[in-house]
């Protein structure tokens, strides 16, 4: 490889990353038409999000890639626990939708890139030098000013809101940790979302069944599960929004963690709420001020200058393993 070249898996975990961001900018978008137009409570569509993406993959695998149904004993304790992270975060995540709208709650979410950062230094031994800790303040700076959490009357009006945003930030970076690992263990992309996404609807299909109302947007009784009736659009949003976003999303996610840290891919796709204030802007009109934009182009120049930073880092490296076997 000349000193030139770009490597190749970077090149394809930075790709697939940025897919990812692309595609799952549009789950949001989905997700509060869902909430604003039928008033869906957030954690019935999470159940049935998962249940469609779980059912529409187990589908293809048995019609395109049987063999990757199959998977070891050891394996699935670890699946099991990766399937309650990703139900808890993708519940957190959907109340953020309802409570903050689509596009604050998007960049809620990737206050989980300073998370990722630390916990990945700290259990997978990932790397952190000055060039990542750069890039995760500038990702959370922005989302600082994206969020106006500057603002203390934002805080006293939408606390719940907010603190909900920051914990789904939490959860995804779990989920992103959980997701390098598995890609450690030998775990096939596809294999694994699969799996997780099957117990993720085992658990939140438990969540809704518990009576009571001790949390919010779930069902109250076993009917609010057909919450959306006859509705033939909506049952129809709901199915793209797991065959589409979420599916080819969290998968081309999971393919950029089998080729970059963890703390890596998910900066990139922190570019996810930039796409997303773009089409809620012209689809619910929401409306990002000075302070929201400026932060959303921190996040932006935060991933640029890391995937710069990253590709010399692997060119030099390379180029220093050529001159030792010259």
């Amino acid at each position: 490889m000349s000193s030139s070249s770009v490597p190749p898996n970077l090149t394809r975990g930075y790709s697939a990353a940025l897919v990812s961001a692309l595609i799952l900018s549009t789950t949001a978008i989905f997700i509060r038409h869902l909430t604003q137009t039928y008033q869906l409570p957030a954690l019935i569509l999470a159940f049935w999000r998962e249940l469609f993406v779980a059912g529409t993959l187990l589908l293809a695998l048995i019609l395109v890639r049987p063999n990757l149904i199959k998977i070891k004993k050891q394996d699935l304790p670890y699946l099991f626990i990766y399937g309650f992270v990703l139900a808890i975060f993708n519940s957190l995540w959907t109340l953020s939708v309802a409570l903050n709208g689509a596009s604050i709650s998007t960049v809620l979410a990737y206050s989980s890139s300073g998370f990722t950062a630390l916990l990945g230094w700290w259990f997978l031994k990932e790397r952190l030098d000055w060039a990542k800790l750069v890039a995760v303040s500038l990702s959370l700076v922005g989302c600082v000013l994206v969020s106006n959490a500057l603002d203390l009357t934002a805080w006293t009006a939408n606390f719940a809101g907010i603190l909900t945003g920051i914990l789904s930030g939490l959860l995804y970076a779990v989920y992103s940790l959980m997701g390098r690992s598995a890609s450690n263990r030998n775990l096939n992309p596809w294999t694994t979302l699969l799996y997780t996404f099957s117990f993720a609807t085992v658990f939140l299909f438990l969540l809704n069944i518990i009576p009571g109302d001790f949390l919010p947007g779930k069902a109250i009784q076993a009917n609010d599960l057909l919450w959306l009736g006859d509705s033939v659009t909506g049952w129809v949003i709901l199915v793209l929004l797991a065959a589409g976003p979420t599916l080819a999303g969290y998968g081309t996610y999971n393919i950029s963690l089998s080729y970059l840290p963890s703390s890596v891919a998910n900066l990139i796709v922190s570019l996810e709420p930039a796409f997303t204030a773009v089409m809620a802007y012209f689809m619910f009109n929401e409306i990002l001020n000075g302070n929201q934009i400026i932060g959303s182009l921190m996040i932006l120049t935060g991933v640029i200058f890391l995937r710069i930073y990253e590709g010399k880092l692997l060119r030099r490296s390379s180029s220093e393993k050529e001159l030792s076997l010259a």
